[in-house]
């Protein structure tokens, strides 16, 4: 973990096959695990837990050329082009970025505080922790 001033911590993280790295300020706005169909088919499982932050927050470090850009109605996924991992949505006009936690190396400060989009989420999936459940985004 790397240091970026003496208020902020700057988190790693990387794909399955580490060919994309990137490090990202520990200054999340907020994290949620989001159950919409976007981020479960995205993602292949029941729900994706992200960390939102500014995109200038946000440094690919190495593996640019191995960057996979996946366009969708107003953002796009930042993947791996050799292993297919999803790291990052680039979202809200490019000026925001929703940080696939599992691809975090370093432990962030925040932690998931709700489940959104649980109104489409996997009937085969059950919630069984005391977070607030949101039928849409909050």
């Amino acid at each position: 973990m790397l240091q970026s001033n003496t208020n902020s911590r700057t988190l790693c993280g990387s794909c399955q096959c580490g060919s994309v790295t990137y490090e990202v300020a520990d200054e999340f706005n907020f994290a949620v695990n989001c159950h919409c169909s976007i981020c479960r088919r995205s993602t292949g499982a029941a729900f994706k837990p992200l960390a939102g932050i500014d995109r200038d927050k946000l440094r690919v470090t190495s593996g640019e050329g191995d960057i996979q850009i996946v366009s969708a109605q107003g953002w796009h996924d930042v993947r791996c082009k050799r292993c297919g991992s999803l790291l990052f949505a680039v979202v809200r006009e490019g000026k925001f970025a929703h940080i696939a936690m599992g691809t975090l190396i370093d432990d962030p400060s925040i932690r998931p505080t709700a489940h959104i989009f649980v109104g489409s989420k996997a009937t085969w999936f059950t919630i069984t922790d005391d977070l607030p459940q949101y039928d849409e985004d909050i």
